[in-house]
């Protein structure tokens, strides 16, 4: 049997668009002689669509969409997901979760989710009522069981397996089916790829049949779907693996022992941060309207490695980097920021902020004599850059990229209405090592980013001679610490039974708390991490609770 794998990029709402791209990568895949197309996981109206299932038309819009491309499915049959509407009923939440099989004009069948993932970015439970069961559908004489993303990530080492009582793959084993199918729009995260194929390997197993999991790609929001739709034979293992991070549709031959492996299939590492990164970045600008971008380049690693990214997005011709030095800032930031643009090849000014900034001084003067200068007069700075940056945005029609990083962001060491200003935060996942580690790997071929700007000493450069490390421990003790309080949830205690010193570790728990408020106002950042600030992290900015 040939599957064609339709691995699309669809956007969110854009019924009329993912039609068609659905419809072209039918089309496609038929003439190159497929048996039968899969596509992903609500591919229809695009994942995750969230709280927009709640206005009045838009399941039924959603439905008539399915019901269009349906009469335009041939002999070959399209496995399609899309929103149903479980129309009147007493209990329960209104809509499936479902995958329609398309053949000859009409949807002979109609699979719904069984295990509704409601954990970090998640919250399937709030619109979808789960199946019973898994669908089996007989076809040519074969038993093709249909599953739905979280239907198949119930393999005993994985901690969201603990949620279900569940197990559509165990069902469908039973059952003795002979294809297993799955829909997918699976998020990306830094390991998430290496879980994938021995999860898709052991539903084959498992069955005793080849597997065949489709998913999404593209940027939607904060998050990224990095494809990698691949095949498991249980016998043969790995017999398919599309490319990562870009759309691809390919035609699988289940019966040749040669197989299909993308040379883009399962990137790791950097390199996957970096694609994953500029697709982020490229869907969010693009499907939002955007052409052009805008960074505020202060000669440190976070806006040089943010400006390399939105080069490769954009293009560098459609990237504009702007320096804004204040009285204080040092020569060879500037230098460095210049450096960095005509190495990308993106356009550079230079915008002063020292008589904005005595101006704001000058009208707060009377108000704020016989008190000493501290950190206010510091973030006067930053929000002039912020209102400059901004009245560019608006001018030009360009995107405006915040360059904070998760280390930062963290314990609240950016400024609210000054450097947090913008429309997306590209590297607000990062850790700060990972953003040098980053830096560093952009360099491989030649220097993108100066060398000097990755070796000096990170500074905010809003006081004279200021160091990053003046209010903040070392970086890799801080990454550290991080990664054990917010992605880990560990207490103060047992990370100080790490190794870590307590005094730090209950200064840097203390700051984390305290900026919930600042992270509530941020832009919206790209996920990279296994859990980020935003949609996956909800903690209240007023609470008591000491861990």
């Amino acid at each position: 049997m040939k599957i064609g794998i339709a691995q699309i990029n669809t956007t969110v709402g854009d019924l009329t668009g993912n039609s068609q791209r659905i419809l072209s990568a039918y089309k496609a895949l038929v003439a190159d002689g497929a048996d039968l197309v899969l596509f992903p996981e609500l591919a229809v109206c695009g994942y995750p669509p969230r709280d927009l299932l709640f206005k009045s038309r838009f399941v039924s819009d959603t439905e008539d969409a399915l019901d269009a491309i349906a009469q335009q499915i041939g002999s070959v049959p399209a496995v399609i997901g899309y929103v149903q509407d479980r129309g009147p009923c007493i209990t329960g939440r209104p809509f499936y979760n479902a995958a329609a099989w398309c053949e000859s004009g009409e949807v002979k069948t109609v699979a719904h989710k069984s295990l509704l993932p409601s954990y970090d970015v998640f919250d399937e439970e709030r619109y979808f009522e789960p199946a019973e069961g898994p669908t089996v559908y007989e076809w040519q004489g074969q038993k093709v069981g249909i599953t739905i993303c979280e239907d198949i990530w119930t393999h005993p080492d994985l901690k969201t397996s603990r949620r279900y009582c569940n197990d559509p793959v165990g069902k469908l084993a039973e059952q003795n089916i002979d294809l297993l199918l799955n829909l997918s729009a699976s998020p990306w995260h830094e390991g998430k790829n290496e879980a994938r194929e021995p999860l898709v390997q052991d539903a084959a197993e498992r069955c005793g049949c080849p597997a065949v999991y489709c998913n999404a790609v593209g940027g939607n929001d904060e998050l990224i779907f990095d494809g990698g739709s691949l095949a498991a034979h249980p016998e043969r293992g790995l017999v398919a693996g599309l490319a990562a991070f870009r759309e691809e549709n390919h035609v699988i031959d289940l019966a040749s022992p040669a197989g299909y492996v993308s040379e883009q299939f399962n990137l790791k590492g950097n390199a996957a941060t970096q694609a994953a990164l500029v697709l982020g970045l490229r869907d969010y600008a693009h499907k939002s309207g955007f052409k052009k971008a805008l960074i505020g380049l202060s000669g440190g690693i976070d806006s040089a490695v943010v400006a390399a990214i939105a080069a490769e997005a954009f293009g560098p011709e459609n990237v504009v980097g702007i320096a804004l030095p204040s009285a204080i800032s040092s020569q060879h930031s500037r230098d460095d920021a210049a450096a960095l643009a005509q190495n990308l090849g993106i356009e550079y000014h230079e915008v002063a902020i020292a008589e904005t900034v005595a101006s704001a001084e000058s009208a707060l003067g009377d108000l704020f004599a016989g008190r000493a200068a501290d950190v206010t007069e510091e973030n006067i700075q930053a929000r002039a850059r912020g209102l400059l940056l901004m009245a560019m945005s608006n001018k030009f029609g360009a995107l405006l990229l915040t360059t904070g990083n998760k280390s930062e962001i963290s314990v609240g060491y950016c400024t609210l209405y000054g450097d947090m200003c913008g429309g997306l935060a590209v590297i607000s996942d990062l850790p700060k090592m990972k953003v040098y580690a980053l830096a560093r790997h952009m360099n491989l071929e030649r220097e993108l980013i100066p060398v000097n700007t990755i070796e000096k000493a990170p500074s905010a450069e809003l006081r004279p001679d200021q160091k990053d490390e003046d209010s903040l421990p070392p970086y890799p003790v801080l990454d550290g610490i991080l990664r054990l309080y917010v992605e880990e949830g560990l207490s103060r205690a047992e990370i100080v039974e790490k190794g870590y010193d307590s005094e730090i570790v209950n200064d840097i728990v203390r700051k984390v708390d305290l900026n919930e408020y600042k992270r509530k106002q941020a832009a919206p950042g790209l996920k990279t991490t296994p859990l980020a600030f935003g949609v996956g992290r909800r903690i209240p900015i007023v609470q008591k609770y000491v861990s």
